[in-house]
């Protein structure tokens, strides 16, 4: 998927005062490590106001993402240890102090020890006392906490205001711009802000869960920067201890043993549920490929109409911007253009085969997946839905594409060609399911993702179990839709929840959460399939069992 330029020698726009105030995250298993500052100035150069409000409002700077420990109410927050002898007199005028150290100070003072989120750390303090050179300071003039220096004979005075604007200054370097760690290009200084807020937002998320359960060995390395709190994430998919977790877990519900689910539920743990994204991979998951998007949920799974989720929530009671649906337009362009599915990649012409007709293509699902068990409305046989399609359409000309995982061995639903022959003109195993709805003029599904593919395309959709993409005006639904959902929603609208406001996602090259457009531009780019021994001995063992099934079915 191509590599990024190497711009870790590359010669600094002058020399800067002071080591940047942004940078990434330590995420588990990242390959881009720092940000770098480019010799180019900025193309576009924002103004200082317009950063120090971004930054105010994304919350980044320093260690944002680090823990958020139990502070006080309100106190003096100390981050000098030559201070402490110092600070009698603040005491008396902003109350109890609180240290706040990289390391263990040799103090009776509360004292809180290690790397901390500082704008946790601040949210609280009356005042600050830290050594000169600390970029601490930057985020409490940002936030407006009075900020007292210690000089050299362990006196302190007050920044005054024009010093805090020489801070900001300093701070904010407006001119400059910077490598894009996904890709290289220059971005100026409030882009890299948004980015910071970007990641923030995620660990944010991730900040109630504690641990993990059900995730395969060979997903886990993809999955683990996409749930990660900022902490150790040491540990993190160990089994369960003795004591409560101190958070929720995240479960990959197929593969948990319901044994710990039902201890996590005797224990009252929070549970999230976490599945894979809509444009997953460069291949199947069922041959061990690892995912570059996943979902988790709060509320339960996407695809159980059932009860709400945090998906039907978004399209339920969202308001979307402008701006938002503009993206959503462009990347819905994008993954069209590009032939991109779930899994695969195809852009391939395919052409009709009988002008007479109307064309409708019938995707197969695996028979025993948790969205047809919660969302299939009872039906959950690939036959039976063949056969009501036909029954429903008896002149049309139908195309029947059973679903890949099951094509290659590894899961349920198979239906031998002389039986699908009976209900389908046309049973099509290999090829892009993409390039089949581009050329059909329908497409009918029991709860398949490729109706939402196809609504992409802007292709008919008929539903017949109850989709996550049913009930909101795009569709014709033929199962029991939840009468909750009431709103009508436009198709970008359904692209902006699902791909880019409900799914995470990871960028193979940097290693690091990204966009959701990062992700489609490295799957629309790919020259290859991933490949290893583990993925060729999957895929092995899905001929092996294939043929043992077509053999069953004679």
């Amino acid at each position: 998927m191509g590599a990024l330029p190497d711009r870790s020698n590359e010669r600094l726009l002058g020399q800067p005062r002071r080591a940047l105030l942004f940078d990434i995250p330590p995420f588990p298993g990242r390959h881009y490590r720092k940000i770098v500052r480019l010799e180019i100035e900025a193309d576009v150069r924002p103004t200082r106001a317009e950063c120090i409000a971004a930054v105010r409002e994304k919350r980044v700077g320093g260690t944002f993402w680090a823990a958020q420990p139990i502070v006080p109410p309100a106190y003096l927050l100390v981050r000098s240890q030559a201070a402490l002898k110092s600070c009698s007199k603040l005491v008396e005028r902003h109350g109890e102090m609180l240290g706040w150290f990289e390391s263990n100070p040799a103090s009776e003072i509360p004292a809180i020890v290690g790397q901390c989120d500082p704008w946790h750390m601040l949210k609280g303090a009356q005042a600050l006392v830290c050594e000169a050179d600390d970029e601490v300071r930057i985020i409490a003039a940002l936030l407006g906490v009075a900020t007292y220096s210690v000089g050299p004979n362990g006196d302190f005075s007050l920044l005054y205001e024009a010093q805090v604007a020489a801070l900001l200054e300093d701070a904010m370097p407006i001119e400059a711009s910077f490598a894009d760690p996904f890709g290289g290009k220059a971005i100026n200084l409030i882009e890299l802000i948004e980015l910071c807020g970007f990641w923030r937002s995620l660990i944010d998320a991730n900040r109630s869960i504690s641990g993990g359960v059900g995730f395969a060995f060979w997903k886990q390395a993809s999955v683990l920067p996409l749930l990660w709190d900022g902490g150790n994430s040491a540990g993190f998919f160990s089994p369960l201890a003795s004591e409560r977790p101190s958070g929720g877990v995240a479960i990959w519900r197929s593969r948990t043993p319901p044994g710990i689910i039902d201890q996590l539920e005797r224990r009252a743990i929070p549970t999230y549920e976490v599945e894979d994204g809509f444009l997953r991979s460069n291949g199947l998951g069922a041959d061990c490929i690892p995912p570059l998007s996943i979902v988790v949920d709060h509320l339960g799974p996407y695809f159980d109409p059932g009860q709400p989720s945090e998906l039907e929530n978004i399209l339920q009671h969202s308001e979307f911007a402008p701006s938002l649906l503009g993206r959503a337009r462009c990347l819905r362009e994008t993954i069209v253009a590009a032939g991109l599915g779930k899994y695969d990649q195809g852009d391939a012409i395919v052409g009709r085969f009988d002008t007479s007709r109307r064309h409708i293509l019938v995707a197969g699902q695996v028979e025993d997946d948790r969205s047809i068990l919660t969302g299939g409305s009872g039906l959950v046989s690939n036959l039976e839905l063949l056969q009501r399609v036909r029954a429903r359409e008896p002149d049309a000309y139908l195309i029947y594409k059973p679903h890949p995982d099951v094509v290659a061995g590894h899961r349920k639903g198979y239906i031998s060609e002389n039986i699908g022959r009976q209900f389908a003109d046309k049973v099509i195993t290999g090829g892009s399911i993409s390039s089949l709805i581009t050329a059909v003029d329908e497409v009918h599904v029991n709860t398949s993702l490729a109706g939402f593919e196809a609504l992409m395309r802007f292709k008919d959709v008929t539903t017949y179990g109850v989709p996550f993409y049913a009930g909101w005006g795009l569709t014709r639904d033929l199962g029991p839709v939840p009468t909750r959902r009431t709103a009508k929603r436009s198709l970008d609208e359904l692209v902006a929840a699902t791909l880019l406001l409900y799914p995470r996602y990871l960028d193979p090259v940097s290693g690091l959460p990204c966009p959701a457009e990062i992700v489609v531009d490295r799957l629309a780019t790919a020259t290859s399939k991933p490949t290893g021994a583990l993925v060729r001995l999957r895929r092995l063992q899905g001929r092996l069992m294939r043929r043992v099934t077509t053999w069953r079915s004679v």
